[in-house]
């Protein structure tokens, strides 16, 4: 019931999110900044954030893939990569209390943008809808984010539909020059009936949804 129209492409992202012991947080992020290039060297990194609001100790990861063969490439060979083995991945493991991933999509009508400028913060919010997928729920659901789009206050990066883990699940991913300026936004659409409207006719097919403001690491290609 999740099957819909998405990208023509095989390419599809994986998003990977990683739930750190407090007291180790500040090392992993030192330590990934340090030795990130040794795992991009293998495929492209789209982004990697540390939540700040809506979550704590949480980063997240975008990695794109041509396809699934592609993946399986990768995945062998940083197994078999003994720098990034060693320098990364044997030392942060004890820091990690919980990892996630899934399978993504970008959806048809969205191409994977890049703000404007580097600095500014990301806000990720996850829908969950009812089943159908963009057959279903496409349509409204493109119209109330064009509604946010049109007030000006943001920018849109990327719309994900997930293919792999919980299905029904789309991520969308805003930037924003600073928390307040998105507040400030958010306000101002709110009293807008055009997005009163779009949005109203959306949440028809929303079960839940949820919210994280994210700060890009100095490493992460968006930023």
């Amino acid at each position: 019931l999740a099957t819909g129209p998405r990208q023509n492409n095989g390419t599809f992202y994986e998003i990977r999110m990683y739930d750190l012991k407090p007291s180790k947080m500040k090392e992993f992020v030192e330590m990934l900044n340090k030795y990130i290039s040794l795992r991009t060297a293998h495929s492209e990194l789209v982004g990697l954030w540390t939540a700040e609001l809506g979550a704590m100790n949480k980063a997240v990861h975008i990695w794109k893939y041509d396809n699934f063969a592609h993946r399986t490439a990768v995945r062998k060979a940083i197994a078999n990569d003994k720098d990034w083995q060693g320098k990364l991945i044997s030392p942060v493991l004890p820091f990690i209390e919980k990892q996630h991933n899934e399978v993504a999509y970008l959806v048809p009508w969205c191409q994977l943008g890049k703000p404007p400028k580097e600095g500014g913060v990301y806000e990720w919010v996850t829908f969950q809808m009812k089943p159908g997928g963009p057959a279903l729920w496409g349509e409204a659901f493109q119209a109330a984010i064009n509604a946010h789009i049109n007030t000006g206050y943001t920018k849109l990066i990327g719309v994900f539909h997930t293919e792999y883990g919980l299905l029904n699940t789309v991520h969308v991913i805003w930037w924003n020059e600073n928390a307040d300026q998105r507040a400030a936004g958010r306000h101002r659409a709110h009293e807008d009936a055009r997005v009163v409207a779009a949005v109203r006719d959306s949440v028809r097919f929303l079960e839940s949804q949820q919210n994280m403001l994210l700060i890009p690491m100095a490493c992460s290609p968006l930023k």
